[in-house]
Order: structure tokens, then C-alpha cells, then sequence
């Protein structure tokens, strides 16, 4: 009998899991794996406050990239899920059996606690949605509010006050913009907000955000003609409808080897899950996405060999922020996250998250043809990169 292996969306950590399974079982004619998207074309997530800027990204597309590994590509939106029959409902009423089920839905953004955000705000959830906000933005220049001071509301804030010149950029939120930074690190960040004339206030709190400003506790409201909001990521509800353990921020709970704490056929990546390491819980970002998709790709071969995966250990490696096309900072980090000294600033660090940004494609690309899938692998379960 075949082994049905289902990986539900195809970003960073969906996609790894994916080309792992199927470099690893093509020669295997008992193990089938098959990959759900919304679409064909792969989302480049790192760059999509480029896209809501209004620049043009390359078109990548998934069928290309999936060429001669046996992986299926079934296209639609996932409407339920059932782990008690294994099977996974598609919009348009197909229902896709699963023996084992790899969860990359990734998140959306967390308007759940503030009245007016989910109604008046744009967010950076997926292609479509930068690509609205790039439309509003491409009319006169008028005024945008980035709702919350971490990387993406940083990154967003200076693609749009770049590409815009004649817009009016304002940046809110509890902390310091590049706050886990080392000095050196922050200070450039800061300058370069500068630069480009972006107007940031810290230590406000958004208690509601109406269709021309956003209101602070205290009374306070900010004019605003498009909000953007970039304060947190939550789970889809799916997981937690379809009675999946799931934390507060709705994703799904995992045990080392990333199953499902509930339903152990079940392994969660990405955005999607809540991994707990050592130094606390896995926050989402590429640079984790693609380890967790591979260990879990790594986890479910181990399992139907009848061996004991790994636990997962991550252990982040650089922070990387862009400043607009020519100023970038990238910090360089202990495992847990902590700045290290070393920094680099300026079009080093342009060059360098450049590299940074490009390489998922080109490293999916290697591990499609590679058996051994290439560096990323790791031994003993340890990924630092």
C-alpha cells in the first residue's frame, strides 16, 4: 500500500518539507506526496513589503520547480480539515485523503485585538494582499501609518517612503525600532529612518484604527489615509476548528520532532506551529521555516523506517533587515537570538541580504536533484543556519 503524504501550502517551510520527501522517497514506489497551494506561483514572503511598494518581483513558479520529483500539485484554498477520517477539504468540495499530514498554512496577520484593524488596515499576508496595498499607493501622495515597530513594519516603512518620496510615512509602536539590536546595529537603523523621513513614535498604544486614523489610548488619533498593519501573526483558525491543540496565538503545538501534540500524524512548520526551544518559542521567519520543513520531512522518514527521529534544536544565526534598495543592516546573533558584536551596515549588507533573500529558490532547486539534499541537512538534528 502507498503511504499518502499530504503538505498543505508551499511557502518557505511547506516547500522545504515538500523537495525534501521527494528527493528522499523517489526511489520508493510505496510513498506518494503530494502538495496543496492556493496557486502555482511561490510567494516570496521576505519580499513582499517590495511588492506593496509597487516593484516587480520574479515569477516563480511551482510546477518548474517540481518537474520530474513525482510530487502532485493539487491548486485550492484548504476549507477544512477532518484528522479523525484523515482528510483535507479543498474549496472547490474536493475532499484529499492523507495517511500523513505536513500543516505549512503559515499565519495571518493578528487584527483580532484591536477594533477597526481587520476592517481599515492592509496587511502583509500573502502576494494579493501587498499587491492591493501597492495599487492604493500608487495614486497621489498622502499619508500611511505602519502599524507596529518590529522588521516587517521597519522594512515596509522604508520600501514605501523609498519608492513614494512624496508620501508621508509614520511609524507606531510600543518599542524602539531594531530594539533586540546591538548599538551599532540600531543606530544605523535609526539614521536611515531618518533619511528617509519617516516620522516614528514609540511607547503608543493603538487602541482602534478608523477609516482616516489610527486612535491611541489617551485619546490621541494619527491621521492616516492607508494603515498598515504589521503588529503580530496568529494561526489560521483552521487547525483549532478542526480540534488540533493549538496555543493562544491559535498554532498548532508540536512535540520535538514537530508532530502534533494531538493528533501525531500530523506535523506542523512554519508560521503554523509553536515550537519550543530552549531559549523560549520559535518565532516565524525563513531562516526557522526552513529548518522546521525539512525536520519534519527529516521526521516522517525516520518514522516509516521504523526509527526514532531526532529532536528538533534551531539556532538562529543573523538578523537581516532592508532599508529601502540601497541601506540594509544585518545583525549577527547567538542561537537564542541575542546580538552578537559583529554587524555590517550599508551596501555590505544590501549585498549580503540579497543573498539572503535569493537563496530559498535556488537552495529548493539543489535539493530537488541532490539525494542527501544538500548542506541544509543537518546531523544530530542541530540546524544553526
Amino acid at each position: 500500500m502507498t503511504h499518502r503524504i499530504v503538505v498543505l501550502g508551499a511557502g518557505y517551510a511547506g516547500l522545504a518539507a515538500t523537495v525534501v520527501l521527494a528527493a528522499r522517497s523517489r526511489r520508493r514506489d510505496d510513498v506518494s506526496v503530494t502538495l496543496v497551494n492556493a496557486t502555482d506561483r511561490f510567494t516570496e514572503r521576505l519580499r513582499l513589503h517590495q511588492v506593496a511598494a509597487g516593484e516587480q518581483l520574479a515569477d516563480l513558479r511551482l510546477p518548474e520547480l517540481l518537474v520530474g520529483t513525482g510530487v502532485t500539485l493539487e491548486y485550492g484554498w484548504v476549507t477544512g480539515l477532518d484528522p479523525a477520517a484523515r482528510t483535507v477539504r479543498l474549496d472547490d468540495e474536493r475532499d484529499l485523503g492523507y495517511d500523513t499530514l505536513v500543516y505549512a498554512l503559515g499565519g495571518v496577520a493578528d487584527t483580532t485585538g484591536v477594533p477597526g484593524a481587520d476592517e481599515h488596515a492592509y496587511a502583509l499576508g500573502g502576494r494579493h494582499e501587498a499587491e492591493l496595498l501597492a495599487h492604493r499607493l500608487a495614486g497621489p501622495g498622502g499619508s500611511v501609518v505602519v502599524c507596529g515597530t518590529g522588521l516587517t513594519g521597519v522594512e515596509a516603512a522604508a520600501e514605501i517612503a523609498e519608492q513614494h518620496p512624496g508620501t508621508t510615512v509614520t511609524l507606531l509602536g510600543r518599542t524602539e525600532p531594531g530594539a533586540a539590536l546591538g548599538a551599532r546595529a540600531r543606530g544605523h537603523l535609526r539614521d536611515a529612518l531618518r533619511r528617509l523621513g519617516i516620522r516614528v513614535r514609540t511607547g503608543v498604544e493603538i487602541v482602534k484604527v478608523l477609516p482616516d486614523a489610527v486612535a491611541l489610548a489617551g485619546g490621541e488619533t494619527v491621521p492616516a489615509d492607508t494603515v498598515l498593519w504589521s503588529s503580530g501573526v496568529r494561526g489560521a483558525p483552521l487547525a483549532a476548528v478542526a480540534g488540533l491543540a493549538v496555543d493562544g496565538a491559535g498554532r498548532i503545538v508540536t512535540d520535538a520532532a514537530l508532530r502534533s501534540v494531538s493528533h501525531p500524524d500530523v506535523y506542523a512548520v512554519g508560521d503554523a506551529a509553536a515550537i519550543q526551544q530552549g531559549y523560549g518559542l520559535l518565532h516565524g521567519t525563513c531562516q526557522s521555516g526552513m529548518p522546521t520543513g525539512v525536520h519534519a520531512a527529516r521526521s516522517i522518514l525516520a518514522t516509516l523506517a521504523g526509527a526514532t527521529p531526532p529532536r528538533f534544536r534551531f539556532g538562529y544565526y543573523h538578523t537581516t533587515i532592508s532599508l529601502g534598495r540601497g541601506d540594509a543592516v544585518v545583525q549577527f546573533t547567538r542561537p537564542d537570538g541575542s546580538p552578537r558584536r559583529l554587524s555590517l551596515t550599508g551596501r555590505s549588507a544590501v549585498r549580503y541580504k540579497e543573498t539572503v533573500s535569493a537563496a530559498p529558490w535556488s537552495t529548493y532547486r539543489r535539493m530537488t536533484r541532490l539525494p542527501g539534499t544538500g548542506s541544509i541537512w543537518p546531523r544530530g538534528g542541530r540546524y544553526t543556519r
